[in-house]
């Protein structure tokens, strides 16, 4: 029986390493980018939560809810409940990367409104995504020690779901924050010289996206190179 487990294989950590390395540099570049813009004060004033509202009445979307929740970088848009929730630090902040933030944020529930295809994807297949992220390595497992070779590849085929999902992810999240520039510059609330800066902060974002997706695909690679493994054993 090949040698599977994650902790043992030198495969696995062959695969994985970079992947990982990418995704330790995607975390620690977000969270310089957001702590360094976060001392900066944007031009205007405005907390994220003010300049989130702005951009929602500007893009039509009044019916839109704010929250504000506990919590760091945990800013999403909820579109079954049309809330956007701002973790406090972003919410009461009157800084650029407050601005960058609420904007992203704002951009998916114009994506949302607006029909944007690739998150109608997204949003479709959570449910089963959620179920193959964790079902399809335990298939995947049990498939191996027993040596069910089609128990194991229902349980890769579950899994890559998950590396679907991320792949779907990443456009979703480079067009929220296409759009999110494109709106602070259309209501005038970022200033020229506070462009570059919003920038920043969104491509460090979007690199944790790209790390997701080269975490998601490695995994991939190596359940793909067990199971091959196990077809020419059979």
């Amino acid at each position: 029986m090949p040698m599977f487990f994650w902790g043992v294989d030198p495969l696995y950590w062959l695969i994985a390493l970079p992947a990982f390395l990418l995704g330790l540099y995607a975390q620690l570049k977000v969270r310089s980018a957001f702590e360094r813009y976060s001392k900066v004060p944007n031009s205007l004033g405005i907390s994220g939560l003010q300049a989130a509202r702005r951009l929602l009445n500007a893009a039509g979307l009044f019916e839109a809810q704010l929250e504000v929740q506990p919590g760091w970088l945990n800013d999403h848009y909820d579109p079954r409940s049309q809330t956007l929730r701002l973790s406090a630090a972003v919410a009461r902040n009157p800084s650029v990367a407050s601005l960058a933030v609420a904007a992203h944020e704002v951009g998916h529930a114009v994506q949302h409104a607006t029909g944007y295809a690739p998150l109608k994807v997204r949003t479709g297949i959570v449910p089963v995504v959620q179920l193959g992220s964790w079902l399809g390595p335990v298939l995947f497992v049990l498939g191996i020690i027993t040596a069910n070779f089609q128990l194991a590849g229902w349980g890769v085929a579950l899994f890559g779901l998950a590396a679907a999902f991320a792949l779907v992810t990443l456009p979703v999240e480079i067009n929220a924050s296409s759009r999110a520039i494109a709106l602070l510059q259309q209501t005038g609330l970022v200033a020229p010289h506070e462009v570059p800066a919003v920038r920043n902060v969104l491509s460090a974002a979007s690199l944790t996206y790209v790390a997701a997706l080269a975490q998601a695909l490695s995994q991939l690679f190596y359940y793909f190179l067990i199971l091959s493994g196990m077809r020419r054993e059979d």
